[in-house]
């Protein structure tokens, strides 16, 4: 595969007109996307719920893996999301991943977005299949052998992936000598490493496929209070700077439809025709992370998580570890 297929789009922002505050349904407020298929994985709360709405409200016809089907067809029948499809699966186990994947292409269904949407976050030290570290495992794992499998279809139709990434990147890059944590466990080391993994799974993703159509975008959807935080006290989230003492979320944080606007954004805008392999926030590219700035922690791409070097070397890694490669 020759990576010099396409020049690689500049991680800088193009002036899209939406920002900070823009809810995810007026990205597509104009479009018409009837005819379009997505599959959102966590499709069911938090951010991926939100991006669901946004995208049946457009046409899209939506396809949700989910680890407990039963609850998420419940909680979508709720939200009035009633004609969504459902199916069985879960990132933490790479069969029932393969398994998924398996029925969705024998479905005869098509694939135009697929977003890595589902995560856990600082969770206890968990170890899900041959031992591997939960974060790591369901976060990337999970979601890199998703693509892998599904790369017929995605490629058939030249499609765009969209890999949720967050400023946890800035925490920590690939512990390549190390990635699984055996040697003594920190959960926010793990979820950096994990962020950086989905960034970087974006980075490779679209070298690859770019000349097939497949483009990939990591996204940072910005500080938003969803389930993901179930693992975290409030004193936690309190001496993070999340909060207050009396709970009350510091001035930044968005809502769960602001937080999916930067995905569907990267899913849908014809701003990103013929570019790809960037990190995204606040529905733009975003600019590299200026270490100068007051902002460094919660702005812009730390070098290490767009590192084609370091991309290409986490792929390697990921193949040997799943056992899945769709460019092997």
């Amino acid at each position: 595969m020759n990576h010099a297929d396409h020049r690689p789009t500049p991680q800088e922002p193009l002036g899209s007109g939406f920002g900070h505050d823009t809810g995810a349904a007026a990205i597509v407020e104009d479009a018409d996307l009837s005819g379009c298929v997505a599959i959102v994985t966590g499709g069911y709360s938090g951010l991926g719920l939100e991006t669901v709405r946004a995208l049946t409200e457009a046409g899209v016809q939506v396809n949700v893996p989910a680890r407990r089907p039963d609850p998420a067809r419940g909680v979508l029948a709720a939200a009035d999301l009633g004609g969504v499809e459902v199916f069985d699966m879960d990132l933490g186990a790479q069969d029932s991943v393969k398994g998924f994947a398996r029925q969705y292409l024998a479905s005869g269904k098509r694939l135009d977005i697929l977003f890595n949407n589902a995560a856990i976050m600082a969770c206890p030290e968990t170890r899900v299949g041959p031992g591997w570290e939960a974060q790591f495992a369901t976060n990337h794992l999970g979601h890199f052998t998703l693509a892998n499998e599904l790369w017929p279809v995605l490629a058939d139709g030249g499609a765009r992936v969209v890999s949720l990434s967050s400023t946890g990147h800035k925490r920590s890059g690939i512990h390549f000598d190390d990635p699984q944590f055996t040697n003594g466990y920190d959960k926010w080391e793990a979820y950096g490493q994990a962020k950086t993994a989905n960034s970087l799974f974006a980075v490779e993703l679209d070298a690859r496929g770019a000349d097939r159509g497949v483009r990939a975008f990591a996204v940072n959807p910005g500080g938003i209070m969803t389930g993901l935080q179930r693992h975290l006290t409030q004193e936690e989230m309190v001496a993070a700077g999340w909060m207050d003492d009396a709970g009350k979320l510091k001035e930044g944080f968005k809502t769960a439809e602001q937080g999916a606007a930067t995905s569907v954004w990267a899913a849908t805008s014809p701003m990103l025709d013929g570019r790809g392999g960037v990190y995204c926030e606040d529905c733009d590219i975003a600019r590299p992370t200026d270490p100068e700035s007051e902002l460094a922690r919660v702005a812009g791409v730390d070098a290490h998580a767009v590192d084609p070097g370091m991309a290409g070397r986490l792929w390697a890694l990921s193949a040997e570890l799943t056992g899945v490669n769709a460019f092997g």
